[in-house]
């Protein structure tokens, strides 16, 4: 049988959009989150500066660092709810968009990797 609302416990949507970090969270938790993200891709791209197609890396650090400081900018300036965390998610989607794109990129044009 499929599950009907009314068989689940009060308040335990299985739907994305219900879950509480994108309804009644402050904020703080995809700081703290976009923030570890955010340094975890910058020292994968610092190494690769140097390496060819110039600029990707560097492209990809001041976008990962823009899009942080966008974070924390919404954060403080917009207005609890739904909108400022939908801000917020969609912002660390692109962080982490941006950075495997471009690692991706630079590894691709190193001519020694595999892609099936």
């Amino acid at each position: 049988m499929a599950n009907d609302e009314h068989d689940q416990p009060i308040g335990t949507s299985t739907r994305v959009r219900d879950q509480p970090s994108l309804t009644t969270s402050s904020g703080k938790s995809w700081l703290i989150l976009g923030g570890l993200l955010s340094l975890i891709a910058v020292a994968v791209l610092v190494p690769l500066l140097s390496q060819k197609p110039a600029g990707v890396a560097l492209f990809a650090v001041c976008a990962i660092v823009a899009l942080y400081a966008a974070m924390v900018v919404v954060r403080f300036n917009a207005r609890p709810g739904r909108r400022m965390l939908g801000w917020l998610a969609t912002f660390m989607i692109a962080i982490a968009v941006i950075g495997v794109v471009c690692v991706g990129i630079i590894a691709g044009s190193s001519g020694n990797v595999v892609l099936m």
